[in-house]
Formats: C-alpha cells, structure tokens, sequence
C-alpha cells in the first residue's frame, strides 16, 4: 500500500487543568502563551470541545483562528455542534431522541455565529455533531438527523453515532448522500455501543479515540475517570491500520484523541503521529518527563526552544 495522505492528528479540547505542568510548560499556565499557539507547534489540528457546552464566541473564533496559524499554517480546527441540538436537557434523566432534543432559533444564530468565525479564517476542518448512545437509530431519528444535516448543509459535516443499530449500509448510504463523513470511534464496548470502524461517506475521514476504561465510563462521578487511559501500543497498531485506510479513502483525515486525563491523549497523538509516519516527532520537554516511554519517538523542545533528538 502507498503512504497513507496526510493526516491531521490532536486532541480534544485544550483546556484542562491537570494539564498544568504535565503537558503545559509555566509560559502556557502563567497566560504569556496561549495553549492553542503551543499546540500548534506539536499537532495540526484540535477539536474545539467547549462549543458543544456554550457557542463560540467570534471574537475568540478569530484569535483562536489566527493564533494557531502563525506558528501551524497547516492547522486546522474542528468543532462540536453545540449540546442543544444533539442532547436531551434531561439526558442523565432520560433518553436522547428526536422527541427529547430542543434547540431553539437562537442557539441556531449563535452556533453558526462561531463556526463562521472559524471558516472565515479558512481554519474550520469539519463540524462535529455529536450524538450520545442513546441515540438510536429509529425512524424518528433518522428523520429529525435528516433535517439537521440540511440546517448546517454549509459546513464539512461529520456525525458521531455511538449504538450499534447505525452501523449498516442503509445508515452508509444516506451519509454519502448527503455528503456527510461517518465518524469512526473508539470507546468502551458496553451494551450496543458502537464498535470500532474504517468508515468514509465523504471526503473528510474522521477518527476519535475516547479511551476504554471499561469500569469507569457509566458508574463514575467524574469525567475525568471516564477518559483516563492511555492506549497501549498495540491497540494504537491496530487503529493505525484502520487510519491508513481511512485516509486513502478519504480527502481529509482527522484523527482526534478524547483521553485527556492527565494529558495522556497528547501522549497517543504523538505515538500515533509516529507510527504514522515512521520518524521521530516533536514534544513538549515537559510532556517526555511525565512520560518518559516517549523518549523513544520524539525530538524534545529544550529550555532555549530548540529541538533536539532523544533515545
């Protein structure tokens, strides 16, 4: 098989403060940084997290936009459709379906508000529109997803779906209809959750690893019990070959790690990045401390900002 194209790879979110010291040298946490201009120097892309619980704001749009250019001109963002039009407001209490979901006229204005920001600095990747596992594939929600596509038909649109019921080729067919990219996922297999898949419906691929910790991901009371695991290097080779085929497939990947814990999905961005594409990668010092297995695959930036190799 030829190399795979290129391939966009980074996390979800940056915003997390037990990333303070472990992934985040003290320019980033003292603000004289901001985290996206230094993620930028190490990934090419980020999914914006934050604008799935309040809309982006244009104004930090542009800066986010024009800050990850100037060290990236690669870089691109994606980002999550805002929770009002794929959550129920009662989700922990009840199911979400086409019958539980309530966006309004407004939540509509500002969500295309902030994705406007992105797209208008040309560093809008693709829309993520994120529905949880309770989300089946019913005839009232294939109706209601129908009408939803059409709502944002002006943005690259890719659709995570998390049960099992999703996953055949009448669900495939209607994605590449509407030009929309199926979103290949990673996550604890409990129930009908969605199992791993090398999926492309349009010309964005797009990949998003949320971790397996089994035990945690429902029982706990903290998300950040959910996403803590770091994958281990055999289970990165197996998503690795599904990317690849994914990417040859696809016009343009994203390959998004969602196990934030402690930084840990920076952490399988790299390794993945790595055996992407067979050479040594860039990292933070401060990350290659608080891990040092990475020493074998990176080039660490040192005190002055130059790099060096290490291993």
């Amino acid at each position: 098989m030829e190399p795979a194209p290129r391939v966009r790879i980074g996390t979800a979110g940056w915003s997390y403060k037990d990333w303070d010291g472990i992934l985040y040298p003290p320019e980033v946490t003292r603000k004289k940084v901001h985290p996206v201009e230094f993620l930028a120097q190490f990934f090419d892309a980020i999914e914006i997290n934050t604008s799935f619980y309040g809309h982006i704001r244009p104004e930090l749009g542009r800066l986010w936009s024009r800050k990850a250019g100037a060290v990236n001109p690669n870089f691109l963002f994606t980002a999550k459709l805002h929770r009002s039009f794929t959550h129920s407001p009662l989700a922990v209490m009840e199911p979400t379906s086409a019958a539980t979901i309530r966006p309004n006229d407004q939540d509509e204005r500002l969500a295309r508000e902030g994705l406007d920001s992105l797209a208008a600095e040309g560093k809008l990747g693709a829309l993520l529109i994120q529905f949880p596992v309770s989300f089946k594939n019913t005839v009232l929600n294939r109706e209601y997803l129908e009408l939803l596509l059409r709502q944002f038909i002006e943005y690259p649109r890719v659709v995570e779906v998390r049960h099992e019921s999703w996953n055949n080729p009448e669900t495939l067919a209607e994605f590449m209809r509407h030009n929309v990219g199926f979103c290949n996922i990673d996550q604890p297999l409990l129930g009908r959750s969605l199992a791993p898949t090398e999926h492309v419906t349009s010309g964005v691929g797009y990949v998003r690893l949320h971790g397996r910790n089994y035990d945690q991901w429902f029982d706990s009371d903290s998300r950040n019990d959910r996403y803590n695991y770091l994958y281990k290097p055999a289970e990165l080779e197996k998503w690795k070959e599904k990317i690849e085929i994914i990417a040859h497939r696809a016009e343009s990947t994203y390959v998004i790690a969602n196990n934030h814990f402690q930084a840990k999905a920076a952490v399988n961005a790299l390794e993945l990045r790595h055996l992407l594409d067979g050479k040594k990668v860039r990292a933070p010092e401060t990350l290659v401390r608080r891990y040092p297995a990475l020493k074998e695959i990176v080039e660490v930036e040192d005190a002055s900002g130059n790099y060096s190799l290490v291993g």
